[in-house]
């Protein structure tokens, strides 16, 4: 069915009084509006019916999008609707729509069927409706879907929205198959902002493309059906995905743009801050982020099972600022990220967190973070004894100048390590440790060289052992013959010369043995010094 050609409808239509004001205001471009003004009765979800007054047919709809008449001389047909109640299923499918589509504060009585259609720009602003099906949807444009209330959740499959998608303050309710927002293969040339949602069900974005940033500031993600409120692996943002806090002034979401680096502000006086809170588990695996993952100020409540899963994930910074929950785990395992900003009270006790093969180059702590709080964030990322994150720790320790520090970490890493081995590895280990800190503590190797030497001396000076050839020997001197036998390598001419007997052999023998060991761990601890390891 198509319009005439001046413009008419079909007289077939039998159009309603608020269905000829439509028609007539999509050929000039004008809005439509048929609110009552009343704000009470004007809520497209509150619990007033509208009348016919206020009904238009969606079939109509569809015929002004996918055939409608010409715009008037002069103007730009668009279709702006305000305060109308939609009857019957609008059903766009696979249509090409070439005008301009804006429906505000409308009531949809069926749910909306767009999936392989093609727009300009679709903005349903404030809108309620059943359920929203637009897999493989295209605009060159913008989508909106702000302040709109979605009871049976919303399918955007392998969509690709030429702008930005706008989801702002959506409340949005799950599908039968416990999805809020199937959003798998989406494509966002620009921004994503879904910034203070309301998502009750999965929110999927896996394999999503976003051109420039994906907000989330001050959302609330839950899902009590299923073990993720937000699964997002494969997840490509070219800038900043954030997770954090919104600002709000009275009903207005102040959304900052954070650099690398920069964080809120303090609010000015009369705002208040809305967190993002997610209610079950988050799944960012594999994805890449060109800025940021910032989860400053976020909240995550989890269950023992599940997890805010970061596997593999790559990006410059990684802002892990957020509450410490209580329970569940994160999971940082094969992450890599350049700058780490964190807080000491941000991460998880012992068995909540999991980090083997986690690298990062630089650790910018927000607040208080000595060192032995950095030692028990690493323990609680390995239950059981594993190398890599104390090496870890300490490769970012030495990048930052902070050589002392660095040589801690190894040295708790070897006490660590110690606990793992059999009773005489264990001994071994305590001795040690308790006379050169394995190797960590060069200085204390030299003072146990030069208090064996001082002993060694003593001993010799006391009881002489006898030369082997007397007519050869030079004169014995007790304090190069103990030095001669504590240093391996180096020969003084006094070893070879005289032969201990008795008990001195077995004074010689200790000194030959305690030398060489320690005398390989200062060579071990001068080459760390020196490599600044």
């Amino acid at each position: 069915m198509s319009g005439s050609g001046d413009g008419e409808p079909p007289s077939s239509l039998q159009l309603t009084s608020s269905e000829w004001g439509m028609w007539q205001a999509f050929r000039n471009g004008s809005t439509h509006d048929l609110s009552s003004g009343n704000p009470a009765h004007d809520d497209p979800d509150g619990q007033y019916p509208w009348g016919p007054d206020r009904s238009v047919r969606a079939r109509v709809i569809a015929l002004l999008l996918l055939d409608g008449p010409p715009a008037q001389p002069g103007r730009v047909a668009a279709l702006k609707l305000n305060g109308a109640c939609v009857t019957g299923r609008l059903d766009l499918s696979g249509g090409e729509v070439e005008p301009y589509v804006e429906l505000r504060n409308c009531r949809f009585e069926e749910r909306v069927m767009l999936a392989e259609c093609h727009f300009s720009t679709l903005r349903l602003v404030g809108c309620r409706i059943p359920r929203l099906e637009a897999a493989r949807l295209t605009t060159e444009g913008d989508l909106h879907l702000q302040r709109c209330t979605v009871a049976g959740g919303i399918r955007l499959t392998d969509a690709h929205v030429g702008t930005d998608l706008l989801l702002n303050q959506l409340t949005v309710r799950r599908d039968r198959k416990g999805r809020s927002i199937s959003a798998d293969g989406l494509s966002v040339a620009q921004d994503l902002h879904a910034e203070l949602l309301d998502s009750e069900g999965e929110f999927s974005l896996r394999g999503a493309q976003i051109g420039v940033s994906l907000s989330l500031r001050g959302s609330h993600l839950s899902n009590s059906y299923g073990k993720r409120a937000l699964n997002a692996p494969q997840l490509t943002v070219e800038r900043t995905i954030h997770l954090t806090s919104a600002t709000i002034s009275g009903a207005t979401a102040l959304s900052e743009g954070n650099a690398p680096h920069q964080f809120a502000a303090t609010p000015a006086r009369g705002t208040r801050i809305q967190r993002f809170e997610c209610q079950g588990g988050v799944r960012l695996d594999d994805g890449r982020f060109g800025d940021a993952v910032d989860f400053s100020q976020a909240r995550f409540v989890m269950e023992t099972d599940q997890e805010l899963s970061l596997r593999r994930i790559q990006t410059p910074e990684l802002r892990f600022l957020c509450e410490r929950q209580q329970r569940g785990r994160v999971v940082l395992s094969g992450a890599k990220v350049v700058n780490l900003v964190d807080r000491s009270s941000s991460w998880p006790g012992p068995g909540g967190l999991a980090m083997a093969g986690f690298s990062y180059e630089t650790l910018i702590p927000r607040g208080p973070f000595p060192l032995h709080r950095r030692l028990e964030w690493v323990a609680a990322a390995t239950p059981e004894y594993a190398p890599e994150p104390y090496e870890q720790l300490a490769h970012a320790l030495r990048a930052g100048g902070e050589d002392a520090d660095a040589r801690e970490v190894l040295l708790a890493k070897q006490r660590r390590r110690r606990e793992t081995l059999p009773v005489a590895g264990k001994l071994w280990g305590f001795l040690q440790d308790w006379t050169v800190a394995y190797g960590y503590r060069p200085g204390r190797a030299a003072i146990w060289m030069a208090l064996l030497w001082a002993m060694g001396a003593a001993v010799f000076s006391h009881s002489q052992p006898h030369p082997i050839k007397p007519d050869e020997a030079p004169e014995l001197n007790p304090s190069l013959y103990a030095l001669d036998l504590l240093v391996p390598v180096i020969d003084l001419g006094q070893q070879s010369y005289f032969d201990p007997g008795g008990r001195l052999q077995w004074a010689a023998s200790a000194l030959i043995v305690l030398g060489w060991m320690l005398a390989t761990t200062v060579a071990a601890g001068a080459s760390r010094l020196l490599n600044r390891g």
